[in-house]
């Protein structure tokens, strides 16, 4: 007997969007339909799994690789399989979301890769998912163009050999999409939904193109939801008729329980594997979060003071690239997330001196290529790799089999030579208001002190806050001691506010969302159960 026609999906208290039927398809939406049906209930046993995990660290404050993975880890035999051409060479990645703008100028930067971003710089507004999933697909088929209605200025895609290859990030598996839900009125992951569409429209069209679909995989936290991944790519490529192996993934290893299993992540993706990723803020956020009832030992210090040389995290990213090139797989480096000014040239040439040193650091490492926020950062970190790869596509040859990590210096936090300040305090919570009012204006990705901010820098500012006030953190400040309390980070947020409302006038101030933004910070930074996912509460309050 044939499996049971999955139920429609309905698109439910959402405005229509223009063109939005040549992405909503009968078909697509079938295809999601099945996704949902097939993959969600092992989904949510995944995150049930995350909570059982992370109750298991609160008791013992510690983590170990797996002894019953052992096996895997010791086998020398086994390697990802082989990147396609497309993906062989990925020096220089730019990251940013998928409206109209982004999409040409990231394609057109000069970078071998870009992060097409449904995840943490887009805001999930029904707009931005389904209208991101339709300037894709008009990128693919050359019907893509913009002009700036302030500016005037035009901008055009460049000839096909000269624009970046797309790495597509969807959702993680903890969001869902309330605006598309089954017959049950269950809302499909934001995963599948990203995902499928995008796979369902674009996977022969990018093969044509001597390309595929390529995925970033975000917020990663065992092997077990590797598999499921990739359970999900033989699924999606069986059903559309799209050869086994057309899939390829780039895993972020951004969450701590993921940096004791990044060969095991490889190994259930091994078929579909290109590399993994060293993602610095939402990483950290992930050792506030598992650790953060462990006392005084994992209390992190000012998120700018935690650089990729601190002890713990050169120990992350070296055992990454040793991971990565045993296998075959790409190691790809952090973010370089400076904006250039337009106005102080002295506050570039700081900054771009310390882009330069971040990627030549990460290109004598071994990484294979790295991330930057904005096109001018492209050629800086291009030289940084050229100088090493010279005409070499990566090099995964450099197997760093001098690094040597055990499973206490991936916690070693107190490894590292620096406290919290009050000034760090000050600026968690400044970046944690901007950002917040952002996204509930449906922006991701926000340019704040001329640092390309996201929801990973968002949830370390208000981990970083949380942790503090609940670890008893005292600060110097003014010539005397100051105590992290609720009642301090009230003040410092009401402080901001004002500044806020001085800076931008009464009018834009009014018809912002500053107080609604203050609100949902300090209630995910005080309540004392911590909120896991900051976009979580968010996403209740976001319009659209």
């Amino acid at each position: 007997m044939s499996a049971p026609a999955p139920s429609p999906l309905a698109i439910v208290d959402a405005e229509p969007l223009p063109r939005q039927e040549e992405v909503l398809t009968d078909a697509a939406l079938a295809f999601v339909a099945e996704l949902h049906r097939q993959f969600t209930p092992r989904r949510d046993e995944l995150l049930a799994r995350r909570a059982e995990r992370r109750a298991e660290i609160a008791r013992t404050s510690t983590l170990d690789f797996l002894p019953e993975t052992a096996a895997i880890r010791a086998d020398d035999s086994w390697k990802v399989a082989p990147a396609p051409a497309a993906l062989n060479d990925r020096r220089v990645e730019i990251t940013g979301p998928t409206d109209r703008k982004m999409t040409i100028n990231a394609l057109n930067s000069g970078a071998r890769v870009w992060l097409a971003d449904f995840e943490d710089a887009s805001a999930p507004t029904w707009e931005n998912v389904v209208v991101g999933q339709l300037n894709l697909i008009a990128a693919y088929t050359r019907a893509i163009d913009f002009t700036d209605p302030t500016s005037g200025k035009s901008y055009a895609l460049k000839a096909n050999e000269d624009l970046a290859t797309v790495v597509m990030r969807p959702r993680g598996w903890h969001l869902s999409e309330r605006h598309l839900v089954d017959a049950d009125g269950t809302p499909v992951p934001g995963a599948l939904v990203d995902f499928g569409l995008y796979f369902f429209h674009n996977a022969q069209r990018l093969l044509d193109l001597d390309k595929g679909p390529y995925f970033y995989l975000p917020k990663t936290e065992s092997h077990l939801e590797a598999r499921l991944w990739n359970d999900v790519f033989v699924f999606a490529q069986d059903y559309l008729g799209i050869p086994q192996g057309t899939v390829r993934a780039t895993v972020l290893i951004e969450t701590i329980t993921a940096a004791y299993e990044m060969e095991e992540i490889l190994y259930e993706l091994r078929d579909h594997a290109s590399g993994l990723n060293a993602g610095r803020w939402d990483y950290l956020f992930s050792i506030v979060k598992n650790f953060r009832d462990g006392g005084a030992k994992f209390v992190l210090p000012d998120r700018n003071a935690v650089t990729m040389t601190a002890p713990f995290m050169r120990a992350y990213t070296e055992l990454l690239v040793r991971t990565c090139h045993k296998r075959g797989a790409h190691a790809i480096g952090g973010m370089a997330a400076f904006i250039p000014s337009r106005r102080d040239e002295e506050v570039n040439k700081v900054a771009f001196e310390k882009v330069k040193a971040d990627k030549d650091r990460e290109a004598g490492d071994g990484f294979d290529g790295s991330w930057v926020a904005h096109p001018d950062l492209v050629p800086i970190a291009m030289a940084s790799f050229d100088a090493v790869l010279g005409e070499r596509p990566n090099q995964k040859d450099r197997l760093r089999e001098d690094v040597s990590v055990a499973a206490g210096d991936l916690i070693a936090i107190d490894s590292l030579d620096a406290r919290p300040t009050y000034e760090g305090l000050v600026n968690a919570v400044q970046v944690g208001i901007r950002y917040i009012e952002a996204w509930l204006r449906g922006l991701g990705a926000v340019a704040i002190f001329n640092l390309m901010e996201d929801a990973a820098t968002a949830e370390i500012s208000r981990s970083q806050i949380w942790q503090w006030i609940n670890a008893g953190v005292v600060f110097e400040h003014d010539g005397k001691t100051v105590a992290a309390t609720p009642e301090l980070a009230r003040r410092v947020a009401a402080e901001e506010l004002a500044r806020i409302r001085a800076e931008i006038g009464e009018e834009a101030f009014a018809a912002g969302n500053w107080q609604q933004a203050h609100d949902l910070l300090l209630q995910v930074s005080l309540d004392e159960d911590y909120a896991d996912f900051l976009t979580l509460p968010a996403y209740e309050q976001l319009k659209g």
